[in-house]
C-alpha cells in the first residue's frame, strides 16, 4: 500500500459522501440515548461533512485516517472469521483517531464495538461493516450533542488559584 496526497484526497471524498455513516451515527445516538437516559442531538449530513472536513484539514490526522479507511475498504478475508481480529483492530483505531484525544478516543473505541455489532451492510468485504461502524463511532463521539460534553468539567483544577495559594 502506498499512501500519497492523492490517496488522502480520494479517501476524504469517499468518507465525506458516506451517507451510511450519518444514518448509523443517528441510530447509535438514539440507542445510547435510551440506554443512558440522556437526550442526544441527531446529526445532519451537512454537520457530518463539516466535521469530515475538519478531520482531513489536519494533515497529520488525515494521513492516518485515510490509511485506515483505505485498508478497511480493501480488506476481505477468505471465510471472514480469521480476519475478525484485523478488521476489529483497524476499526477501533480508526474510531479513536477520529474521536480525538482522551477521553474521547476511548469512547470512540467503545462505541465502535456497539456500532459494529448492530450494523451489517449487504455489500463489501470483511472490513465494510467495521469501516461504517468506525466512522459512525468516531464522528458521533467527536460531534457535539451530548450534554455532558457541553460546558466546563467539574473536575478541572483552577491552576491559577492553586498557585496563588502557595
Amino acid at each position: 500500500m502506498h499512501v500519497s496526497r492523492a490517496t488522502v484526497e480520494r479517501e476524504y471524498e469517499w468518507v465525506r459522501t458516506r451517507e451510511a455513516a450519518v444514518d448509523l451515527i443517528n441510530d447509535v445516538r438514539a440507542d445510547l440515548s435510551a440506554v443512558f437516559d440522556a437526550e442526544v442531538d441527531g446529526v445532519t449530513a451537512e454537520r457530518y461533512r463539516t466535521e469530515v472536513d475538519a478531520v482531513f484539514a489536519d494533515g497529520d490526522l488525515a494521513v492516518n485516517v485515510a490509511a485506515l479507511v483505505a485498508l478497511l475498504r480493501d480488506l476481505d478475508v477468505e471465510d471472514d472469521y480469521p480476519g475478525f481480529v484485523v478488521d476489529e483492530l483497524l476499526g477501533r483505531q480508526l474510531a479513536a483517531a477520529i474521536a480525538g484525544a482522551q477521553p474521547f478516543g476511548l469512547l470512540g473505541e467503545a462505541t465502535f464495538h456497539y456500532a459494529d455489532v448492530t450494523h451489517h451492510p449487504d455489500e463489501g468485504g470483511a472490513g465494510a461493516d467495521d469501516l461504517d461502524a468506525a466512522l459512525a463511532a468516531g464522528f458521533q463521539t467527536r460531534l457535539p450533542g451530548w450534554n455532558w460534553t457541553e460546558g466546563e468539567s467539574p473536575f478541572a483544577v483552577d491552576v491559577a488559584v492553586r498557585r496563588a495559594d502557595r
